[in-house]
């Protein structure tokens, strides 16, 4: 299934009530950096009532009320997230209270609404899954596989990393779905000799 991500960070403000809700969803790395933003967020509205997030990033996702009724706030902000097919994103809102209860209902339509305006100006990307294939040659191959590197183009296929020792070891990022053929094309140009290993972890773009 596709997935998104977002070019650049979106933000709305909604008074809803006498209440004021600051919407702020943005592109993150992992749920430590969504986490960074959250605590940024706090830091900069001392006097908000609230601080609640979703954040979707496969494993990592989660979500808060930050004291709202359970239910109200991560919740409702995590299924917009999902609505819009988005993954490596954070929906933040800043509630300032305005001394009108909203209830439950209420509030689930005012996180709501938040989040889905700030989206409105969002322009999303696709989010392409990307793992590490570690390759690991004898010098007279090394320059064969760089070769190949090049060829797939910086989109396609990047080195990270080289390390010389004994051997040439080569940590090569790569669409996930293209792992499989970048074995047997490594497998082919070094006419089997290359030790090819795989860091499974998903490292998104």
């Amino acid at each position: 299934m596709t997935t998104y991500s977002l070019s650049t960070a979106v933000h709305a403000e909604l008074d809803i009530r006498k209440s004021r809700f600051i919407a702020v969803v943005l592109p993150v790395a992992d749920r430590a950096a969504a986490m960074r933003v959250v605590e940024q967020l706090r830091a900069e509205h001392r006097a908000a009532t609230h601080v609640c997030w979703a954040l979707m990033a496969g494993g990592q996702s989660g979500m808060s009320d930050d004291g709202e009724p359970s239910g109200t706030a991560g919740r409702p902000m995590l299924e917009v997230l999902r609505h819009h097919e988005l993954d490596g994103v954070l929906a933040a809102v800043v509630r300032y209270y305005g001394g009108i209860k909203l209830g439950a209902g209420g509030l689930v339509r005012a996180y709501t609404d938040a989040v889905a305006a700030a989206l409105k100006q969002a322009v999303r990307i696709e989010r392409i899954v990307l793992t590490r294939l570690c390759v690991e040659v004898d010098y007279p191959d090394e320059a064969r596989v760089r070769r190949w590197i090049t060829q797939q183009g910086q989109q396609a296929c990047s080195l990270i990393g080289v390390e010389h020792g004994p051997a040439v070891r080569l940590m090569i990022d790569l669409p996930a779905a293209e792992l499989d053929a970048a074995r047997i094309a490594v497998a082919e140009l070094t006419q089997g000799r290359a030790r090819l290993s795989g860091d499974e972890s998903a490292l998104g773009r």
